[in-house]
C-alpha cells in the first residue's frame, strides 16, 4: 500500500475515515435532494426531459469516476486532480489542473451559502440574506475546525434527514400520480420528440451535472482514509451510483407533476421556485415548505460543510508544494486539520457570497462558473490516466487506461461545448490568468516541482 511518505511528504492529517464515511461524505457533497434547488432551470433548458439530462450527466460522471479511481490507486494523496495531473503528467500541468478546479472548489461553498441564505430569507425576511450567509459560514467553519471525525458524524445525521424528506416527497408524489394529477405522459421526462435535440439535452446536462459534482471531493480525503487506496475509488463509484438513482427518480416524479409546463419551458425559473410549486401542487403548502427548508439546510449547512473541507484539502496540497502560499499547509496540532486553509475558504466564501448576493443573477452566474472549472479539470484527469498508465507504465489494460478515459473525455467535451457562453468566457479568462501566473513563476526561476517519489 502506497503512503504519503513514499512521495516525499509527512503524514500530518488523521487517518480515521472508512469506506462508509467516504461514501456518505460524497453523498452529502452531491446532496441527495440537490435537484430540488435547480429543477426549474434543468426543466426549462431540457424542454421537460429532466430525467434524460440527469442520465447523460451520470454517464459523463461515471467515466470520470472510473478515471478518478485509477489515479487514486496510483497516488493516494490529498489534492484531487491537482495531484493526479501533477504526478501523472507533470508539475506544470498539475498546477493548471489545480488552478482550474479551484474555480469549482473555491466557488462551490460561496454558491451553496448564497442559495441557502436566499431560501432562508424568503421564510424569515427579518434576517437579511447576508445575516444568514454569515451564520452558515461561521457554523461550518467551527465544525470543520474541530476535526474530520466531527465532520463525519454531522454528515451521517444530515444524510438521514435529507433521505427522510426525499422519501416523504416521493410517497406524496406517488399518491398524487395515482390520483390522476400527472401533467404529461409517463415517459416524457425521459424523451419528448417535440422538444428533443442533442444540443438541448447536452445543454441541460451541463446544468444537471452540477448535482453530481462532489463525488470527486472524496479524493481530497485520501490522506484521511484509513483503508486501502482502492476503497477510495470504490466509495466514489458507490456514492455516484446511489446519487444517480435518487436524482433520476425524484426528477421523474417531479417532471410528471409540474404545473404550467409550457410557461416554465418558455420563460425559465428565475425565482428558483419550480420544484416547490410542484411540491405544493402534489401535496399542499406544507410539502412546499418542507422541501424548501430542507434544500436550504442541505445546501447551506450539510453540503457547504463538506465542500469547505474538500476545498481546504486542495489548498493544503497546493500550499504544501508551494504552488500556492505555504501558510495554507499549516495543520492544527490537536485537531489535525489544515487550519489556515479552512479559515481561508471561510473568508473567500463570505466575501464572494456577499458580493454575488448584490447581483441580479448571482446564483446563476456562480453555478455556471463552478461547472466550467470542474469540467476542464476532469478533462485533464482523463488525459492523466492515459499518460501515466498507458504511456509511462506501458499498461496492457486498454479498457481502464484507454477506452474509459477517451470516452469520458469526449462526453465531457460535448457537455463543455454546450455550456453557457458566459461561463466559457469567464472560465477561459481564469485559465489564461493561471497560465500567466505559471509563466511568472518560470521567469522568477521557480519552476513548479513536486517531491520525488521514494523508490
Amino acid at each position: 500500500m502506497s503512503t504519503v511518505e513514499q512521495f516525499g511528504y509527512r503524514q500530518e492529517l488523521q487517518r480515521s475515515l472508512g469506506f462508509a464515511d467516504l461514501m456518505i461524505y460524497g453523498l452529502i457533497f452531491m446532496v441527495p435532494i440537490a435537484p430540488f434547488g435547480i429543477f426549474g432551470n434543468v426543466f426549462a433548458v431540457s424542454h421537460g426531459m429532466v430525467a434524460l439530462a440527469y442520465l447523460i450527466g451520470l454517464v459523463a460522471m461515471a467515466f470520470t469516476a472510473l478515471s478518478y479511481a485509477q489515479m487514486a490507486r496510483a497516488f493516494p494523496m490529498a489534492g484531487s486532480v491537482y495531484t493526479y495531473a501533477g504526478r501523472g503528467i507533470g508539475a506544470p500541468v498539475g498546477f493548471i489542473a489545480g488552478w482550474a478546479i479551484l474555480l469549482d472548489y473555491v466557488l462551490v461553498p460561496a454558491l451553496l451559502y448564497l442559495v441557502a441564505s436566499v431560501a432562508m430569507n424568503s421564510f424569515v425576511p427579518a434576517v437579511p440574506v447576508v445575516g444568514w450567509l454569515v451564520a452558515f459560514v461561521v457554523l461550518n467553519t467551527v465544525v470543520n475546525y474541530l476535526g474530520i471525525q466531527m465532520t463525519a458524524r454531522i454528515t451521517r445525521i444530515m444524510l438521514a434527514a435529507e433521505l427522510a424528506v426525499l422519501a416523504i416527497f416521493l410517497v406524496v408524489g406517488g399518491v398524487a400520480l395515482a390520483q390522476g394529477k400527472a401533467q404529461t405522459g409517463a415517459l416524457t421526462p425521459l424523451f419528448d420528440s417535440a422538444g428533443f435535440s442533442w444540443s438541448v439535452v447536452l445543454a441541460a446536462a451541463s446544468v444537471a451535472v452540477l448535482s453530481f459534482l462532489g463525488f470527486d471531493g472524496i479524493s481530497t480525503l485520501a490522506e484521511e482514509n484509513r483503508e486501502d487506496a482502492r476503497r477510495l475509488g470504490r466509495s466514489m463509484l458507490a456514492a455516484l451510483a446511489v446519487a444517480a438513482v435518487l436524482f433520476v427518480v425524484q426528477t421523474w416524479v417531479a417532471a410528471l407533476l409540474t404545473p404550467g409546463r409550457a410557461d416554465l419551458i418558455a420563460n425559465g425559473d428565475e425565482a428558483g421556485n419550480a420544484f416547490y410549486d410542484t411540491a405544493e401542487f402534489a401535496g399542499g403548502p406544507w410539502l412546499a415548505a418542507l422541501t424548501a427548508v430542507a434544500t436550504a439546510v442541505a445546501w447551506g449547512f450539510a453540503n457547504s460543510l463538506v465542500a469547505q473541507a474538500a476545498t481546504s484539502r486542495l489548498l493544503f496540497a497546493m500550499g504544501r508544494d508551494r504552488m500556492l502560499p505555504s501558510f495554507l499547509a499549516k495543520v492544527h496540532p490537536k485537531h489535525k486539520v489544515p487550519v489556515n486553509a479552512t479559515l481561508a475558504v471561510a473568508g473567500i466564501s463570505l466575501v464572494l457570497g456577499i458580493f454575488m448576493s448584490t447581483r441580479d443573477n448571482g446564483i446563476g452566474e456562480l453555478a455556471s462558473l463552478v461547472n466550467f472549472g470542474a469540467m476542464f479539470a476532469f478533462l485533464v484527469l482523463h488525459v492523466s490516466v492515459v499518460v501515466h498508465y498507458l504511456i509511462r507504465k506501458r499498461s496492457g489494460n486498454l479498457l481502464a487506461h484507454l477506452v474509459v478515459p477517451v470516452v469520458g473525455f469526449l462526453v465531457l467535451a460535448a457537455v463543455v461545448i454546450n455550456q453557457n457562453v458566459a461561463a466559457q468566457w469567464v472560465g477561459g479568462l481564469w485559465l489564461l490568468l493561471g497560465l500567466v501566473v505559471l509563466g511568472i513563476t518560470y521567469l522568477m526561476g521557480r519552476r513548479p516541482e513536486l517531491p520525488q517519489e521514494v523508490v
